[in-house]
């Protein structure tokens, strides 16, 4: 089978290899913008095309809830400078990401490597940052059953930096939950951690 091919197969009917409709789909995108899908440069952009966001959507992370016991909880964790990759669901364009995630540990602690499966799961969508950020909070809450989370996002949008206003620039979105929502003093303590002072 080709790699840039689903195989498809009819009852009583060999099998056959069809081609990902996403090509056609990039196929009719180059025509309508004035170029030629079959010239040099671009013959295999519909096949590349369809390949990506078939492995953008279909991510898996693997296991995201390998938790260890704990001797001391109530302790603070920090994760800083998770990157990621998402798209804009209105625009289709891409966004950077670099998030913080933070937890006070309950009786189990979470895998470190966890966190940027789980961040990676959420970016791996079309999304908006204040879903993803809050989506992350809930899953490192869910597995955790820590009442206390935040994650922090700040992202650059292609959405603003390549159309509209073409101006680079960072979005904040923050999720807080429990004591981050409650106590300024605790969040005031993320905060400096979180920008390494």
């Amino acid at each position: 089978m080709i790699e840039d091919e689903i195989l498809t197969v009819r009852p009583g009917i060999a099998e056959e290899a069809v081609p990902d409709p996403l090509e056609g789909l990039a196929r009719a995108l180059l025509t309508e913008i004035g170029e030629d899908p079959d010239r040099e440069g671009l013959r295999d952009t519909p096949a590349r095309y369809a390949r990506w966001w078939r492995e953008f959507t279909n991510y898996d992370p693997g296991t995201i809830d390998t938790l260890f016991e704990t001797t001391s909880s109530g302790q603070m964790v920090v994760v800083s400078d998770i990157k990621v990759w998402s798209l804009c669901e209105h625009h289709l364009l891409p966004f950077n990401c670099s998030l913080t995630i933070a937890y006070r540990s309950a009786k189990q602690l979470l895998g470190l490597s966890k966190f940027a499966r789980i961040a990676h799961q959420h970016a791996h969508r079309l999304q908006v940052q204040e879903r993803l950020v809050s989506g992350i909070a809930e899953d490192v809450m869910r597995i955790t059953e820590a009442p206390d989370v935040a994650v922090i996002g700040q992202g650059e949008h292609l959405c603003m930096t390549m159309r509209g206003i073409k101006t680079v620039g960072l979005m904040t979105s923050t999720s807080f939950h429990g004591v981050f929502a409650e106590d300024s003093s605790a969040r005031s303590e993320l905060l400096s951690l979180a920008r390494g002072v």
